[in-house]
């Protein structure tokens, strides 16, 4: 399944939205004239793209608990800011485990105010439009282009096989980027030696919505990358 994030939106409504008086009062009167833009996460590839689960079927039931959970934290956060996103699920049937998970977990899913869609993002947008974001890119994400398509892998298990939404993104020529948690930030030394940039698709929306807020990247990685991932600010070690 494919999040996206999109830019200029500016002068088009969803589908869903056309005719629908006052269902954007949680989220402002001028939700879909200068502030929606699009959000799409892709989640298809954590279901088709994986080697097999060496444990039982528990764990699978708990990794699609943690990307429904998630879900709803980047949903309760777009909510929240002043220039939220326009939310597309891409490749998300709706008769899979995950829909049901996003049900059972989510109270008022089936009512959230964001697209659903069985396509996939490649079919769904001019891949010329799509940045897949993965933390394998060699590119750093240098600012938010409002014409682009931002595309969140919705992997929640750190053990799958490397370079799943690189891969996935050069087979169709796709641009990718990668946060600039490398230009910003410096390894904190633990005991475990542990430093990680993947990231929970609601980590990253955290950091891309505070810097369209904010235009500044401390600001924004602060936002969305816990000092449990290794990572710290650089000014704050000097």
């Amino acid at each position: 399944m494919d999040w996206k994030l999109e830019g200029s939106v500016q002068t088009t409504e969803s589908p869903e939205l056309q005719g629908q008086e006052g269902i954007l009062e949680d989220i402002g009167e001028d939700g879909l004239s200068e502030s929606f833009q699009l959000l799409q996460i892709d989640v298809e590839c954590d279901c088709q793209d994986r080697e097999p689960l060496p444990t039982s079927s528990t764990t699978w039931c708990s990794e699609l608990s943690r990307l429904a959970g998630q879900i709803r934290r980047l949903y309760g956060s777009n909510k929240k800011v002043d220039r939220p996103f326009w939310i597309c699920l891409t490749g998300f049937m709706t008769d899979s485990p995950l829909y049901e998970e996003c049900l059972r977990m989510n109270d008022g899913f089936s009512s959230y105010l964001l697209d659903i869609t069985e396509e996939d993002c490649f079919s769904l947008f001019p891949l010329e439009t799509l940045v897949y974001l993965t933390p394998d890119s060699e590119h750093a994400l240098q600012d938010v282009d409002l014409n682009k398509v931002y595309v969140l892998g919705g992997l929640v298990d750190e053990s799958i096989q490397k370079k799943v939404t690189f891969q996935k993104a050069k087979e169709y020529s796709v641009k990718t980027a990668r946060l600039p948690i490398q230009e910003y930030m410096v390894k904190l030394q633990n005991g475990k030696n542990y430093h990680s940039e993947i990231l929970a698709i609601n980590q990253v929306f955290d950091i891309l919505s505070t810097y369209l807020e904010t235009h500044n990247w401390p600001e924004a990685l602060k936002k969305g990358v816990s000092s449990g991932k290794g990572y710290v600010l650089r000014n704050s070690v000097e």
